[in-house]
Parts: C-alpha cells; sequence; structure tokens
C-alpha cells in the first residue's frame, strides 16, 4: 500500500509528454516546481473539471518563454502532465480537445495510487522524479 503525506503531490507524465518535454529540454525538476506551484493555487489557467494549463519555466529562461503544459491535476494529491506545447505553435487548445482532456480526467484523477503504481510498472505513465535540488 502506497502511503503519503496529506499535502504530498504525486506527479506523472505520459509517454507522449515525456518525448516533448526531452525535446524542449524540459526536466523533471522543471516539472515538479510546475505541478508545485499549482498546488500552492498560482494556476495560470483552470480550465475546469480537473484541468489546469500551466507554463513551464526552464532554467535560464521564464516563464513567459517556457512551454504550456495541460495537466490533469487535483490539489494535495495529483498531476499529470498529458500535454505539451509551445505557444509559438499553439495559442490554445480546441474545445473538442478540452472536452477529451476533461473526460480523461474524471478517469485518471479517479484511479487509487496502486492502480498509478501499476500503469508506472506497464509504462504508461512516468513519475516524476525528486532531485536533491528541489527539496519536494
Amino acid at each position: 500500500m502506497i502511503r503519503k503525506k496529506p499535502d504530498e503531490l504525486f506527479v506523472y507524465k505520459n509517454k507522449s509528454f515525456a518525448r516533448f518535454a526531452r525535446k524542449a529540454g524540459i526536466t523533471d525538476t522543471d516539472l515538479r516546481k510546475a505541478a508545485q506551484l499549482a498546488n500552492e493555487g498560482l494556476i495560470d489557467a483552470d480550465l475546469g473539471g480537473g484541468v489546469i494549463k500551466q507554463r513551464i519555466a526552464r532554467a535560464g529562461e521564464g516563464k513567459s518563454g517556457g512551454s504550456r503544459s495541460i495537466i490533469l491535476f487535483k490539489r494535495n494529491s495529483r498531476a499529470v502532465f498529458v500535454y505539451g506545447f509551445e505557444k509559438k505553435d499553439l495559442a490554445n487548445v480546441k474545445p473538442n480537445e478540452l472536452e477529451a482532456f476533461r473526460e480523461l480526467a474524471t478517469v485518471v484523477l479517479g484511479y487509487a495510487e496502486a492502480e498509478m503504481a501499476k500503469f508506472v510498472n506497464e509504462g504508461i505513465f512516468f513519475n516524476v522524479e525528486r532531485s536533491e535540488e528541489d527539496g519536494s
């Protein structure tokens, strides 16, 4: 059984987001910082239904020059990075895409941590690893 502190945030990414992050030079530390800011209430855009849009600042760059991410999010529980994009490539997600993300959030945020651990073992999701420097 997985135990967590009441305010601990589990952070994950899916395979396509992991690929995007690697190509964009986004580290797990960058992702954890973005998720922690959201957990503290500093959300760039709450899109409803457990879906948020969050900018990701990369080392040496500000948030405005960084990437955008769609996160399935439940405060003090779970953040799952599912879609990433550069502002220059896409201003916003389309309404039908947003509806799909909301439906996905209902499912993914409803999983127990044991189920998420199983999906990590199967390679469906990846843990966003903690580092010594981020202190989380």
